[in-house]
């Protein structure tokens, strides 16, 4: 019986790992190391359509891998609408991967699309309730539009996280002013000139506090 379980138990290991996506790698792996090198080295001389260039001779649309890098690339040329598609393949190859998400939100924000932008940080924290990035972020925007409420309840999280971490402290404060809690708001001003002393939007905050 134990060792029928542990066949169990083998089969189902081969059966992910033969389901992981390394889709791509059907091809010669050294033309796609060789594209990836050649591509960096463009990109570290700001040379962007030339490393798009040498990622597309081995494109492969079922490779997240190539269409994460291209989705970058595009976005680093300016091309965002082409970079917002490769991205989405990405995601639709590996669904609960945080990454090409975190770069699908850069084309958005450059075509001004921040409800793309909002959802992607929505759909991290799905995968990732407690991704402090995601939720700065998405605690900023949400300041920006002055619903300071749910901004709160971001940047409340982050704090919970990262008590001593300088940018969520001050954002913090902030939505706790406009928010009209003025004590816990002097106290979290207080905080931010521990980590920036004379932190001039810390200093403002306080000075408007009677």
């Amino acid at each position: 019986m134990e060792t029928l379980k542990r066949s169990a138990i083998t089969l189902a290991i081969m059966c992910l790992a033969l389901s992981f996506p390394f889709r791509s790698f059907s091809q010669d792996y050294t033309a796609l190391q060789t594209a990836f090198k050649n591509s960096y080295a463009w990109e570290n001389k700001a040379e962007y359509s030339k490393a798009v260039e040498e990622i597309k001779k081995v494109y492969d649309e079922n490779s997240y891998e190539l269409n994460l890098r291209l989705g970058w690339l595009t976005y680093e040329s300016g091309l965002f609408t082409e970079s917002l598609a490769y991205y989405q393949k990405a995601i639709a190859l590996m669904p609960y991967a945080v990454e090409p998400k975190f770069g699908y939100v850069y084309p958005a924000a450059a075509l001004g699309n921040w409800d793309k932008v909002m959802t992607q940080y929505v759909d991290i924290l799905k995968i990732d309730p407690n991704n402090t990035l995601a939720n700065y972020r998405l605690g900023s925007i949400y300041y920006g539009k002055e619903n300071y409420n749910e901004a709160f309840k971001f940047f409340e999280k982050v704090a919970n996280l990262y008590p001593f971490d300088y940018d969520n402290m001050l954002m913090f404060a902030w939505a706790n002013y406009k928010l009209g809690k003025l004590r816990e708001a002097k106290v979290l001003f207080g905080k931010v000139l521990l980590m920036k002393p004379e932190d001039s939007s810390a200093l403002e905050g306080l000075s408007l506090i009677k």
